[in-house]
């Protein structure tokens, strides 16, 4: 397969395997053989036939089993959910095994829902309870403690039953988004609930700890407060949990209380799954999807997702025992707007909709009858006898003749995989074949990629370029008005043919995200990953009515971003001026300019990596950011007061290197080489990081500047300034799939 140059750095960063010294030691091909051998566990046949696979461009697995397969760690499933019962010893326990599962690459999910109530009687200690918010907090700062494989961070949902007797706490608790970072929240919503909020009535709030009503309160009050936070910053989604158990395959091995971090895999606890996803966009030929090839890649990706739970290695012999136990594959799909792009079909139109519902229904039923013919040579999953299917039914709601006849195959014959599809993110997966994410449509058509000389490179759509080439109007001064504008709507070169074609995330109203997304949840065995995008003067209820459509129209879960209600972190609050007294003078420090210029440095320390941005005004340095991901807690706060302190003291006119002698030479329990210096704490290499800014001689008390940079892209929000740039690479990132993800590098929040 021939890789774009983007994928090249992607997979070097992140997929291939290094030595000791960080050098990488397999290229493209290397992988694949590597991945293929593994999971074909010696069978030549099928090596050559998933070495084949891989490398056609239409299907990878999820990430790691492309890190890890082959390798010491051999921990090959993205997805697993934990259970936390109502004691310490399973608090703590869970946060055990959490680490563990994140330190192997994969993500986790909690039901806090069995944790009494905050003040609530503990018997065994004659105290009372903290709550499950408090445990919240402790799951979160382990999280940070914990580096993820050395490639991916540690990700989290946590679930709340709307029933709690402390959900209100649960809704606002991310109301100040530099806390819990490294959780994704979602209110568990029951039929109950929402019939309550429709008719408006008042519901019950049941305390786990006795069983027993403690309050009533009027649903829609509480929906009212779902919406303003998700209108606020996009948290919490919600999951409607009745729904998703109604279409549990194994309702007598328990039931479903979480999903993992993007919401998509709802599981039972203890339970693990691998995913893939098939692109969609190899498929078109002439305009027309290629079926047959494309069925013939379901088939083949179904055995190798079984294979995978063979060959995985389970951090913890409880969910190798669930895992195995119901062989849960999930095949999913990718470049879902990049195939509409060729087909010539507008995302948001009835042709899409439809043609969605008839591609995943096209997905279900291969899989599956694939599935059941593995069944017959391998055996069933080992909990068949207890499932749905044993007692002759599937996971749908209306069945033609067909879906009837496989039923009925699947009763007698057995079935190998409990649950066989699922719309997942694709995040870096769909960066590598060169596609767009999951099910999303394209946030952006062109996009500008700063690079450190200052140089610009615009990123172009493929089948953008190709109608723009075709059209005859293809020019870069076209592009880097795209890239400005974020849309070609407004472009008046473009035709409109081409506009109602090309739309992009903030093109299509909230209604047809919702569609779209039931559309595939009508034959998806779990959920679907997707983010439904509002644009920044959306109003609350715009909000609401999200919400309920997507109740409405069947979907197991939502997930809301107005646009430009959260970015990345929080990185400087308007700086108070001290009061001037009658009988002393004070400095006070020069105001901040709408745009500055600067540059971003990374550093290697003790505790990570580090992130060190020092912009300049017309009369110098005039701030400092300082951003380290894998941190939190007071560590986290000391940098954040390091940089606030030497911004206010640069915009007080003090001399750069005197800040650069005061910091430079701190020393703590944990220094670090950096290319040939040693970095003796986090203080050490902030002064560093001055030190070499002011040996670049960038704007260092003059107007002239000896190496160009892009200003910071910053977004003002009342008295914060928030980044919306990649802590990796410095690029804009995107809010698709329910996360945060950088189109250029990579980088992703989950």
């Amino acid at each position: 397969m021939k890789l774009s140059e983007n994928a090249k750095v992607v997979l070097e960063k992140r997929y291939y395997q290094k030595d000791k010294n960080g050098k990488v030691t397999e290229d493209w091909k290397g992988m694949l053989n590597r991945v293929a051998k593994n999971i074909s566990g010696g069978d030549k046949d099928k090596f050559k036939k998933y070495f084949n696979l891989l490398d056609s461009g239409k299907f990878l697995p999820n990430s790691p089993t492309l890190m890890n397969a082959g390798s010491d760690l051999q921990q090959l499933s993205a997805c697993f959910v934990l259970p936390i019962e109502d004691s310490m010893e399973s608090i703590f326990e869970t946060i055990k095994n959490a680490a563990l599962i994140h330190k192997s690459g994969g993500g986790t999910g909690f039901s806090f829902s069995r944790l009494r109530e905050a003040n609530s009687r503990v018997r065994s200690t004659n105290g009372v309870s903290s709550g499950p918010i408090s445990f919240l907090k402790v799951y979160n700062a382990a999280t940070d403690a914990v580096k993820q494989g050395g490639t991916r961070r540690g990700a989290n949902m946590a679930i709340l039953n709307v029933t709690h007797p402390q959900i209100l706490d649960f809704i606002t608790c991310k109301e100040d988004t530099t806390q819990l970072t490294n959780f994704n929240l979602s209110v568990g919503l029951t039929e109950d609930f929402m019939q309550a909020v429709y008719q408006d009535e008042e519901y019950e709030l049941i305390s786990p700890n006795t069983g027993k009503v403690v309050e009533k309160r009027k649903a829609r009050d509480v929906f009212d407060l779902i919406v303003d936070m998700a209108y606020k910053n996009g948290e919490p989604g919600v999951v409607f949990l009745d729904r998703i158990n109604r279409y549990n395959p194994t309702p007598e091995i328990g039931q479903i209380e979480s999903t993992n971090p993007c919401g998509e895999q709802p599981l039972l606890p203890n339970e693990a799954c691998n995913l893939g996803s098939v692109n969609l966009s190899a498929f078109v030929s002439n305009h027309k999807i290629a079926w047959n090839d494309l069925k013939e890649v379901i088939r083949d990706s179904v055995d190798f997702l079984d294979d995978v739970i063979q060959a995985s290695r389970f951090p913890l012999p409880q969910i190798e025992e669930m895992a195995k136990g119901n062989r849960k594959i999930v095949l999913g799909i990718m470049g879902w707007a990049d195939l509409l792009y060729q087909l010539n079909i507008p995302y948001a139109s009835e042709q899409a909709v439809l043609l969605a519902e008839k591609t995943m229904e096209f997905i279900d039923f291969h899989a599956k009858q694939r599935s059941m013919e593995i069944a017959q040579t391998k055996g069933s999953f080992p909990n068949f006898e207890k499932s749905i299917y044993k007692k002759g039914k599937l996971l749908r709601d209306k069945l033609n003749q067909n879906w009837q006849a496989l039923q009925k195959d699947i009763k007698s014959k057995g079935i190998r995989n409990a649950t066989v599809t699922t719309i997942a993110p694709t995040g870096t997966i769909s960066m590598i074949l060169d596609t767009s994410s999951g099910i999303e449509p394209q946030f952006s058509l062109v996009f500008t990629k700063h690079v450190m000389d200052g140089e610009n490179l615009l990123y172009v759509n493929k089948w953008f370029e190709q109608t723009l080439r075709e059209a005859g109007i293809y020019k870069k001064e076209l592009l880097e008005k795209v890239a400005k504008e974020g849309s070609i709507h407004g472009i008046k070169e473009i035709p409109a043919s081409i506009k109602n074609v090309f739309q992009t995330a903030h093109d299509i109203s909230p209604e047809w995200h919702i569609k779209m997304q039931a559309a595939f949840q009508r034959f998806t065995d779990n959920a679907v990953s997707k983010t439904i995008n509002f644009s920044r003067e959306a109003k609350k209820e715009d909000i609401r009515a999200a919400f309920e459509l997507a109740y409405k129209l069947g979907c197991k879960g939502v997930t809301v971003y107005r646009d430009g209600s959260r970015e990345n972190q929080v990185l400087q609050t308007s700086a108070s001026h001290e009061p001037k007294t009658k009988t002393e003078k004070k400095v006070e420090p020069r105001n901040r300019p709408e745009i500055t210029q600067g540059i971003t440095q990374k550093i290697e320390t003790g505790c990570g990596h580090m992130y060190v941005t020092i912009n300049s005004d017309e009369f110098g340095a005039c701030e400092v950011f300082v951003q380290m991901g894998k941190v939190g807690g007071c560590a986290s706060a000391q940098l954040e007061a390091i940089a606030r302190l030497a911004s206010l003291a640069l915009r007080s006119n003090l001399k750069l290197d005197s800040l650069v002698r005061q910091l430079k030479g701190i020393r703590c329990q944990s220094p670090m080489w950096n290319k040939g210096k040693m970095i003796t704490s986090c203080g050490d290499a902030v002064g560093q990081a001055l030190e070499n800014y002011l040996a670049m001689d960038i704007n260092n008390g003059s107007k002239s500047y000896t190496i160009k940079f892009e200003p910071t892209k910053v977004e003002e929000h009342g008295s914060q300034r928030m980044i919306a740039n990649c802590p990796d690479c410095g690029n804009s990132i995107e809010h698709i799939e329910g996360c945060l993800k950088c189109p250029v590098c990579g980088w992703s929040k989950c």
